[in-house]
Parts: structure tokens; C-alpha cells; sequence
């Protein structure tokens, strides 16, 4: 069950995103997404970390 956690939030991550894009004119989903990707690589690095201990 836990395997299945880490690609829901991503998704639910990202439906936020799409959503907030689609509500909130003046929020820019890419250049949002340009400055905030290496939060995501570390994310998912410390889940990894996680996961084997």
C-alpha cells in the first residue's frame, strides 16, 4: 500500500496545479513548474531514503 503513496501525491500534486492554473488567471502553472522541479527530485529522493530504512 505504501509503494502506491509517492505517485498519488505526485498526481494529486499536479491536479492542484492544473486546477489552480485553470481558476486563477494570473497563476502561470509552467514558469511555476520551471522554478519548483528540483523540490520534486528531492522529494522523491527522501522518499527513496525513506523507503529503505
Amino acid at each position: 500500500m505504501k509503494n502506491n503513496l509517492v505517485p498519488a501525491l505526485i498526481l494529486i500534486v499536479l491536479g492542484a496545479l492544473l486546477l489552480a492554473n485553470n481558476l486563477i488567471p494570473e497563476f502561470r502553472i509552467w514558469s511555476t513548474l520551471i522554478k519548483w522541479w528540483p523540490v520534486a527530485l528531492i522529494a522523491l529522493g527522501v522518499s527513496l531514503l525513506a523507503k529503505r530504512s
